[in-house]
């Protein structure tokens, strides 16, 4: 069975260290986000004002992750990472510690295990507790 999670290349790996191909925005059928790497103009509102992906040391392109920068982790990584945690068991400061230790290609390569579904064969989405696929729950929620 072919996934989109079967596409290795990082370039879908966000500097925040989310993992695009998870996301509701990147999964949904109609008018399917691209990553936050790829062309603003089909990106969410909310995707194209993200504050961390217009992080001026980003857009000038000192580093192509945020573990790069000598505020890691700043204020809006911290908090974005609470929130990621607390409503839907990523966390994306493990995930950027896990690329910087491990490199991005061994971090896709764990993802594309870790988030296919046991019961189906598809992809979970990181912002549902079910798989969108066969009503499998992955996560717990509290």
């Amino acid at each position: 069975m072919m996934t989109k999670l079967s596409k290795r290349t990082p370039k879908l790996i966000a500097p925040c260290g989310i993992n695009c191909r998870l996301c509701r925005a990147y999964i949904r059928n109609v008018k399917a986000c691209p990553g936050c790497r790829n062309d603003k103009s089909f990106n969410s509102k909310s995707c194209v004002a993200c504050r961390i992906k217009n992080c001026a040391k980003l857009i000038d392109g000192r580093f192509k992750y945020c573990f790069s920068c000598d505020e890691f982790p700043c204020a809006k990584m911290r908090h974005l990472g609470k929130r990621y945690a607390s409503n839907y068991g990523v966390s994306v400061l493990d995930n950027l510690l896990k690329i910087r230790t491990d490199g991005i290609i061994a971090f896709v390569k764990k993802e594309n295990k870790k988030w296919i579904c046991s019961e189906c064969g598809e992809i979970f989405c990181m912002h549902k507790a079910q798989c969108i696929s066969c009503g499998y729950t992955w996560l717990e929620q509290s």
